[in-house]
């Protein structure tokens, strides 16, 4: 029997992401897509809790079972698990391919590895995918095969429970993709800056930007270094936050 893989997304059903990873993997497995409606980026692991989810079965894909909902990605996964697919449980979830990288401290924010991490926690082996290149019109063919070596594996040896795999890969360049590194992630983050704007009714209003800073400038086991180089990065990630080193420390304190 072939293998049911879920895929979802954080920008959206229609976006040209989750067409090449829907088209992916239906040379692997059967496929059905849970996606959102509109773009969720930056959304990490909310769920809709406030307000009524809408779900509805479109047909974007050929040959495929989808549906559309109105919540965020890991919303996605839920319904997909405990309402679409009460009956079979998906042998993987992919989220992606994400229009921009979500190395580092970015896997935090990130609508779509949220939705992968969502994956593990149900107990479903899970790999987001993200592309290192924002632009709307990005160019996701050089990933397409690296993708299918890194799904297959996971199928055939699987991830360890509790785990999804962040899959970060290189725009596409004149330069070959060099190969593919299993990392740690990266000690980086973003330093922010608010800029003070006025709209065209005089209303002030702030923008956030600032800038990216690696503090593992000197490391080459870490996921921004592999990107940096042409390698795409494989990092596993774990939805249980616990510092056991830190809790050995408080467990001492006078409470």
């Amino acid at each position: 029997m072939k293998p049911l893989i879920l895929v979802t997304n954080d920008d959206g059903i229609t976006s040209l992401g989750i067409r090449t990873l829907v088209e992916a993997m239906q040379t692997i497995g059967d496929v059905i897509v849970v996606a959102p409606n509109s773009p969720q980026s930056g959304m990490g692991h909310a769920i809709t809790i406030g307000e009524p989810l809408r779900l509805y079965e479109t047909h974007i894909f050929d040959n495929v079972v989808e549906y559309e909902c109105s919540g965020t990605p890991a919303d996605c996964v839920k319904l997909a698990k405990h309402y679409v697919l009460q009956d079979r449980k998906p042998d993987l979830v992919v989220s992606g391919i994400n229009h921009g990288s979500n190395s580092s401290i970015s896997v935090l924010y990130s609508g779509t590895m949220s939705a992968a991490i969502e994956g593990a926690i149900e107990g479903i082996p899970a790999i987001g995918f993200s592309l290192c290149d924002f632009r709307e019109d990005a160019d996701f063919s050089h990933a397409v095969e690296y993708i299918k070596t890194i799904t297959l594996s996971a199928l055939q040896n699987g991830i360890p429970k509790g785990v999804a795999l962040n899959v970060n890969i290189p725009a596409k360049t004149e330069l070959p993709i060099k190969g593919i590194k299993v990392c740690r992630q990266a000690n980086a983050k973003w330093q922010e800056k608010f800029d003070y704007r006025v709209d065209p009714n005089g209303r002030g209003y702030l923008w956030m930007a600032g800038d990216f800073v690696n503090f593992d400038t000197e490391k080459d086991d870490t996921d921004v270094w592999a990107l940096d180089n042409n390698y795409i990065s494989v990092v596993p990630c774990q939805y249980d936050l616990t510092e056991y080193e830190a809790l050995k420390q408080l467990s001492t304190w006078n409470l």
